[in-house]
């Protein structure tokens, strides 16, 4: 089901090679997938600033958000040298970046939130709502590579992502004082550990 959604368009030319735009697209999510998980431990091997900046500093659901959008920026320097070593024609690849990395956020946080509320934390239901939100955006990035260069929006997909990282420090540094931002696990919020003992 998921391969047929992409015959509506004609199979770019990759030179003879077996591999295929849609391969590399369902490479990419299993990697972006396996990614994640390494993500979430990062700062507990790794505690400095640096890496509070692109992984989650506790258990709170916005810092988890962290795990999406840093996962799909790395998974997608491996779908790049794939395209580049497979000599498969692709448009927009910033574009792409920024439209995945943005929209899993989104998309996650649209559907766990209520799930959230009825549920409760699920630890099964965070990990199956996790791939399908990588599914799902990266059926985006693959018709967002096919489309015609949009040569200003592609130039500024990079400053984007760094806004987008900017966004997220921001708030590991300053959390607002509310459910997405709190670590259930330590009771606190954010980095601060002044604002842990505080809560």
């Amino acid at each position: 089901m998921y391969l047929g959604i992409f015959t509506t368009y004609a199979p770019y030319i990759n030179n003879g090679d077996t591999m295929s735009l849609k391969k590399i697209i369902l490479i990419s999510i299993f990697v972006i997938f396996l990614l994640s998980f390494p993500s979430h431990f990062m700062f507990d091997l790794f505690p400095n600033v640096l890496v509070s900046f692109f992984f989650p500093v506790n258990e709170s659901i916005w810092e988890h958000m962290k795990i999406l959008y840093t996962s799909i920026l790395l998974g997608n320097i491996v779908k790049y040298w794939l395209l580049k070593h497979y000599k498969i024609s692709f448009n927009n690849f910033s574009f792409s970046l920024v439209i995945s990395s943005f929209s899993a956020v989104i998309i996650y946080l649209l559907i766990y939130i209520p799930l959230y509320a009825i549920l409760g934390e699920n630890m099964f239901i965070s990990i199956v709502l996790m791939l399908l939100v990588y599914v799902i955006v990266e059926m985006f990035s693959y018709f967002i590579l096919r489309f015609k260069q949009v040569r200003y929006i592609n130039s500024l997909g990079y400053v984007f992502i760094i806004i987008g990282y900017v966004i997220f420090i921001y708030f590991t540094y300053k959390p607002i004082y509310n459910y997405l931002f709190y670590d259930t696990l330590n009771g606190c919020y954010g980095i601060n550990e002044i604002i842990c003992k505080e809560k």
